[in-house]
């Protein structure tokens, strides 16, 4: 009996829990006391502030290790959980003396995510 296979367009899975995605909305509301306006001025410092740090560390400068741990803490405060994991990894790399390349790129990509989110909700305000 012959097997029939049919392809399947790829597509993205939804997340695993409900609200998973590059900033964590009830964690932000939870940190900022649920207050809007609050929640919109750390969103938009983060996003400018993450921006920054990151052009900083394309040349990989002596303190960078000392930067990717600031944008963690700042990822973990408002719930930009997948750039605190990518910047924790490029921390890691940097003090062990591991090529930063990868890790470089991957915080990039999540910074460039967790910014887009943040204009999807400042946009909505």
């Amino acid at each position: 009996m012959p097997l029939h296979l049919e392809r399947v367009e790829w597509t993205q899975s939804p997340p695993l829990a409900p609200g998973a995605g590059p900033i964590d909305v009830d964690h932000l509301q939870r940190m900022t006391l649920g207050d809007p306006g609050l929640e919109r001025e750390v969103l938009a410092m983060f996003s400018t502030q993450s921006a920054r740090i990151l052009g900083e560390l394309a040349a990989l400068p002596p303190e960078a290790a000392t930067h990717a741990h600031t944008l963690k803490g700042s990822a973990r405060a408002i719930g930009a959980f997948g750039v605190a994991e990518a910047a924790a990894q490029l921390e890691t790399a940097l003090t062990g003396g591991s090529d930063a390349t990868q890790p470089l790129a991957a915080l990039g990509a999540a910074i460039a995510e967790a910014r887009t989110a943040i204009e999807l909700i400042l946009g909505r305000s």
